[in-house]
């Protein structure tokens, strides 16, 4: 699952941009030596592939690998349809931004 473990490597650099999604926010904050424009690179990639409560989520996901697995594991349909998206914003993302 390559890409859940690009998705956590992003997350780095702090304070946040102002204007930041909340992905390019939660990778800026997290503290891991990632550079802002690859921070910025996945949020153009989130912009492109997720709405704006995917985003939300996928944020959350990123500061909390233990709901990540909750998702991934759960049987509701809106769940497996959120971890569709979200393992094609990841594939999308390791293939635009690394």
């Amino acid at each position: 699952m390559k890409y859940l473990y690009l998705a956590t490597a992003v997350l780095a650099l702090s304070p946040a941009a102002a204007d930041a999604g909340a992905i390019e926010s939660a990778c800026q904050r997290a503290g891991k030596p990632v550079s802002r424009a690859l921070c910025s690179c996945i949020q153009s990639v989130a912009d492109r592939t997720l709405s704006r409560s995917d985003q939300k989520l996928a944020a959350k996901l990123l500061r909390d690998p233990d709901k990540a697995d909750e998702i991934r594991a759960s049987r509701r349909n809106s769940h497996k349809a959120f971890w569709e998206r979200y393992r094609a914003f990841g594939s999308r993302a390791e293939q635009t931004c690394s």
